[in-house]
């Protein structure tokens, strides 16, 4: 009888954590502004160190968090004034394996470190548009516009 019990409760947890995780995904995704996207990760085997996961568009910042991971807080913060694509190729050897065949991959560069990008073809666009719609110049160097004064009108 313990052995049920025991089996039991192994069920219930993993249950609780597939729950959990498919909660954290809807509570990202609520906010708007989601993509699904794998972010190079490392890069001690080529083609391989890809993961899987949701960026969401956070004003200025692009946050990766990672499919199945419970942490609240993004694995990957990139900038938008520090970020620049680099080339733009097809998923080439390994990596055709574990991305659908309409992907693309971006080499970007960024403040900390160059960082492999791939999204959908479709989603690519919206990407390079968010990243070319900053202000330019370097951040904070938009001054503000002055106020219009109405002028009194002669009667």
């Amino acid at each position: 009888m313990q052995i049920l019990e025991w089996f039991g409760i192994v069920v219930a947890a993993l249950a609780g954590l597939l729950l959990f995780l498919f909660l954290r995904r809807r509570v990202l995704m609520r906010s708007g502004g989601t993509i699904t996207l794998q972010v190079r990760v490392t890069t001690v085997v080529p083609g391989r160190g890809w993961s899987a996961g949701l960026g969401v568009f956070h004003g200025d910042e692009l946050r990766f968090y990672r499919m199945f991971s419970f942490s609240p807080r993004p694995k990957r913060v990139l900038t938008r004034g520090g970020l620049a694509v680099d080339c733009r190729r097809a998923p080439e050897g390994p990596e055709r394996m574990t991305m659908p065949g309409d992907w693309v991959v971006l080499r970007c560069t960024s403040f900390q470190a160059p960082v492999e990008i791939a999204m959908a073809a479709g989603t690519v666009t919206g990407f390079l548009s968010w990243l070319e719609a900053g202000p330019p110049g370097p951040p904070g160097s938009v001054t503000p516009r002055p106020a219009i004064r109405p002028t009194p009108l002669d009667s």
